[in-house]
């Protein structure tokens, strides 16, 4: 799936059911795991995430531009890619 994160794209703490692959072709994003570093990408760059890993931060880099990327999940059928911690 192709995403394109706008100016202020910013999402709540989560996790998905899926194993994710993202990379980035346009922009910076910023994205932190509980209990890793914040990281920023740029284009070019990949990241992994596990099903496990609670994403604490997911946002977009800049305020001013849009920030477009690659994410592909492997999921078991039917399972919510996306779910929201408390």
């Amino acid at each position: 799936m192709s995403v394109k994160a706008i100016r202020c794209y910013s999402i709540p703490v989560h996790r998905h059911n899926a194993q994710v692959f993202l990379y980035v072709l346009e922009g910076s994003i910023v994205t932190q795991v509980k209990g890793g570093k914040e990281i920023t990408l740029t284009p070019g760059q990949s990241y992994y995430e596990n099903p496990d890993d609670i994403h604490t931060v997911s946002r977009n880099a800049s305020s001013t531009t849009p920030a477009k990327f690659l994410l592909f999940m492997v999921k078991e059928k039917g399972a919510p890619s996306t779910v929201l911690e408390k």
